[in-house]
């Protein structure tokens, strides 16, 4: 039984959708008479090599498409797409040169910029210039040490458009998770910031620049930003730079669909981040598909994801140029100085998506604000939540608190395929804790523990053929073992990607949290995000963390709560904690042992940590802690006493 439906789209708005303009093109094109996202989906996923170049041609990608769609499908990790095809990425988001703004920017406490398309393409052709002066060329790493704001993009652009690779973190990482990144790809150039501003803070990261680059010998420039106005002893000064080169005209070199665009670091605590290498034509045409297609995307419409430059959807977010929209980029606390500044952005800027996490519209949520009652948002079409599972009740806050006519996108998909395996669509019923569906031309399944498809149960999400976003290689990675291991050591020539879900009997999917921290007390697996859910309902629980302990030859299930301020943990309320699980979920879910704890460990793209939590309970070490916002964390969850009887 499906959950409730809480939006439909009217008749006018799946008229004018994009995706209907494309589902009657390919009823034309193919001869078929195509009438449900449902039908659509079947027919992308069962001719992809009709889907793909469709989409090319839908979205008016600039360049050659070549003769060859795919080789080696039969062999999914060698599988190439358009392998005789060239294009350039900087070109594909720079089509327009117009007055019309680009993109708009705010830092907290800052002023709004905004740069027009023309502005942004001089500033491209500027900088390219001069990185070509400096011989950076086709295969080159360039890095950015950088936060949310326009210069980033310019300097994205200016690395691509000359075949360049592009690679970024965030300034809030330190020093070392910097150089366990950017030590492994190399680059050539380094693009930095002397600070940055956060919380009501100024915060002067010149030092951890400039360690960085003492430890990095590839880096042979430096060019600064000085977003605080500091003194700038390192490298170049960006505006100096920029002024310096006159008359640059706009050049694009073409490149191969399968050369390299960007290196994104998976953010795991079992190892060094792995380097993921993503291709250009891939990338471009899965963001043009998710951006027009599934989002709806329409030239001029201005589009907001909170993000640093060290998550992907930074990535997703600046593709949207590709479509002709408007970015809009905010950099700073979500909540200084107060929950509100993100929609007075909102408001002001005209948003009509606006991309979040789940984790900050539960934030929201606790501190009990109401969107709907402060803020007049009649441009806001659509609402995006990722990076973790967003709950029933977080869906119900959505429609009750910030719109009620507004298309909610539980999306997911990560940094392997930089991308979504699941989003939304414009034609299809937003139901209560579903995902909407699959992407069109990805190939979704949910197998069983013996890797049988099933539908209506748990199991692991995979994805059964080849797709263009699945990344080109891991850097480093010279013979593909690691790349290899990654999907496809569970499930012969089938990617796993390590999520635990649910295919709905309406084509939606339940998500249930990572499979690898999915909990097995007494062989009977059972999702993290359901427990979750329950015990965050209390209003003394902020946050919480479970993992599954060893303990006996089976698993027990043990709970750490972060409390609200001014509440303790005593025995009343661990009754009250263990009947909302018994009743809520089943008498397996009901925690062995709840201890209280401050702090709850996350990345710094705000996913929790089970397995690290794991690890440190059982005495083991956690080798990658330079992915954690805060390593300290952790030395709340090592040796507790209640977890020794």
């Amino acid at each position: 039984m499906h959950n409730r439906r809480l939006w439909q789209p009217d008749q006018a708005r799946i008229s004018q959708s994009n995706l209907h303009q494309f589902m009657g093109e390919v009823n034309r094109f193919h001869g078929l008479q195509l009438q449900s996202y449902a039908e659509l989906y079947q027919w992308s996923v069962e001719k992809t090599t009709r889907f793909w170049p469709l989409v090319w041609q839908h979205c008016g990608v600039k360049g050659e498409l070549g003769d060859i769609v795919a080789e080696n499908r039969q062999e999914m990790q060698h599988a190439r797409w358009f392998p005789d095809s060239r294009l350039n990425f900087a070109e594909n988001l720079l089509r327009r040169q117009d007055e019309s703004p680009a993109i708009i920017s705010r830092i907290e406490d800052g002023a709004s910029r905004t740069l027009s398309w023309r502005e942004l393409g001089e500033q491209v052709a500027r900088l390219a210039q001069w990185l070509r002066s400096q011989g950076i060329g086709r295969g080159d790493v360039v890095a950015a040490y950088l936060p949310n704001i326009p210069e980033t993009v310019v300097a994205m652009l200016a690395t691509t458009s000359l075949g360049a690779i592009w690679t970024s973190t965030s300034p809030d990482f330190g020093e070392a998770s910097v150089v366990e990144r950017f030590g492994q790809t190399r680059p050539r150039v380094l693009f930095a910031v002397d600070g940055y501003r956060y919380g009501g803070k100024a915060i002067d990261i010149q030092s951890k620049v400039a360690a960085v680059v003492a430890q990095i010998d590839s880096i042979e420039q430096t060019v600064m930003i000085p977003l605080l106005g500091q003194p700038l002893p390192l490298g170049h000064d960006w505006h100096q730079l920029l002024a310096s080169q006159h008359g640059a005209q706009l050049v694009f070199d073409p490149m191969a669909f399968n050369d390299p665009l960007y290196i994104l670091y998976s953010s795991g605590t079992t190892g060094k981040p792995k380097c993921i290498v993503h291709g250009i034509g891939g990338t471009l045409l899965q963001h043009l598909k998710e951006h027009q297609l599934h989002c709806d995307i329409k030239p001029g419409e201005r589009i907001f994801y909170f993000t640093t430059c060290g998550w992907m959807m930074w990535n997703w977010l600046v593709s949207a140029l590709a479509s002709g929209a408007t970015l809009v980029l905010y950099d700073g606390s979500p909540f200084y100085p107060d929950g509100n500044v993100l929609w007075d952005l909102a408001r002001d800027e005209q948003v009509a998506l606006f991309g979040t996490s789940a984790k900050y519209l539960d934030a929201l949520h606790k501190q009990g604000y109401a969107p709907i009652n402060t803020h007049d948002l009649p441009a806001l079409r659509l609402i995006c939540s990722t990076g973790s599972v967003l709950s029933p009740e977080g869906f119900d806050y959505v429609y009750q608190q910030i719109k009620q006519d507004v298309q909610l996108s539980s999306i997911s998909g990560g940094t392997d395929i930089c991308s979504c395996f699941v989003i939304g669509n414009p034609l299809s019923p937003v139901y209560r804790g579903e995902s909407q569906g699959r992407g069109l031309g990805l190939a979704v399944q949910v197998f069983n523990e013996t890797g049988q498809p099933v539908q209506g149960e748990k199991g692991e999400l995979v994805c059964t053929k080849p797709f263009p976003a699945q990344p080109i290689y891991f850097w480093g990675d010279e013979n593909g073992d690691k790349y290899h291991a990654a999907y496809f050591e569970r499930f012969d020539n089938v990617w796993c990607h390590g999520d635990w879900i649910e295919l709905t009997d309406t084509g939606g999917i339940l998500f249930y949290g990572r499979s690898d921290a999915t909990l097995n007390p007494g062989g009977v697996r059972i999702g993290t995000s359901e427990i979750y859910r329950y015990v965050e309902q209390l209003d003394e629980v902020e946050e919480s963390i479970v993992i599954g302990q060893q303990w006996q030859q089976d698993e027990r299930v043990v709970l750490f709560v972060k409390l609200k301020a001014g509440c303790k943990l005593d025995d009343a309320l661990r009754e009250r904690i263990r009947q909302q699980v018994r009743q809520h979920c089943t008498a397996r879910h009901v925690p062995a042992r709840i201890l209280q704890v401050d702090a709850i460990p996350r990345t710094k793209s705000g996913k929790i940590v089970e397995l690290a939590v794991r690890e440190v309970v059982h005495n083991r070490p956690v080798n990658n802690t330079h992915a954690l916002a805060d390593p300290e964390v952790l030395n709340q969850y090592r040796n507790r006493p209640e977890l020794a009887s």
